[in-house]
């Protein structure tokens, strides 16, 4: 055997050299600005070189060095927040009906955030540690961030300290609101559905309750909840229970508020800049709805 054809062969294989030529290629010009490589990643995507899903991620992530805080997060009308001295069964309450995990805690003054509670620690305390009903003991130390941190700042600040949450303080050191690790993946990934998010099934429009009371989507149709509850609501305005809120209230109601209508209770228990999600529903006795 000659040396030439003990030498290990350092040929790269067609395809491969045919994939490497096309990746020089198209950075062969570096990018001056952002405009430029966000081009070049668009080339990329329609010679082949990477899919659609991986050039929306590669755009998410480059988007977010320009993106701030005040861009993406809950605004302070809508977070899901917890009073210390709330008796403690409403609590509760709040807390498996929001459906989410982190839960900012405040005192008499909304601004005044006393730290963060983990829906985690919170069953921990009660069911197994078979601690006292006052959550004080289970608050973990609250992160406090201006509206002007940029996203990717803030990103990799979660991922250091393994927080998952932060509360967003404006100019006056007011809460302004509050993000997620979730909100910003999202800027990244596009939007992550849970189990707590809305479906398209009809069987979950409305979910009975243990203890006897329902979560209503808000985009039931009017003349489904009439048929369930032998209720008589009009449907020639608005089709939906979320319309039917906003008209009798008279304006888009933020978490909490509540209205009595005929013998049904509605509370807000999730809505967005844009319309009402859900609603809490306890049906009224008729001799209590009489009396009011």
């Amino acid at each position: 055997m000659s040396e030439d054809d003990s030498s290990p062969s350092h040929e790269i294989p067609e395809k491969r050299r045919s994939w490497l030529e096309r990746i020089s290629s198209a950075f062969s010009n570096d990018p001056d600005t952002r405009e430029d490589l966000l081009a070049i990643l668009k080339g990329a995507q329609e010679d082949g070189l990477i899919n659609t899903d991986t050039l929306r991620m590669m755009e998410g992530a480059i988007s977010i060095s320009e993106m701030s805080v005040g861009d993406v997060m809950v605004p302070r009308s809508q977070m899901v927040s917890l009073q210390i001295d709330e008796d403690f069964t409403r609590l509760m309450s709040q807390v498996v009906e929001s459906g989410h995990s982190r839960f900012p805690v405040h005192g008499d003054d909304k601004d005044e955030i006393l730290g963060i509670l983990l829906a985690k620690d919170l069953l921990r305390g009660v069911f197994v540690d078979k601690g006292a009903t006052n959550i004080r003991e289970w608050l973990r130390p609250a992160v406090l961030i201006p509206e002007s941190k940029k996203l990717n700042v803030l990103l990799k600040e979660f991922r250091l300290s393994h927080n998952h949450m932060a509360i967003v303080i404006d100019e006056y050191g007011g809460v302004a609101g509050l993000i997620t690790i979730e909100d910003v993946l999202e800027e990244i990934v596009g939007e992550i559905d849970d189990e707590h998010d809305e479906t398209d099934d009809d069987s979950t429009l409305i979910a009975a309750q243990a203890d006897g009371q329902y979560v209503v989507d808000a985009l039931t149709p009017i003349e489904d909840f009439n048929e369930r509850f032998g209720a008589d609501f009009p449907d020639d305005e608005y089709d939906t229970v979320g319309g039917l809120i906003i008209e009798a209230i008279g304006h888009l109601p933020e978490i909490g508020e509540e209205l009595n209508l005929d013998r049904f209770l509605f509370r807000v228990i999730r809505a967005d800049a844009r319309r009402i999600q859900a609603l809490h529903l306890t049906v009224l006795p008729i001799d209590a709805q009489e009396q009011a």
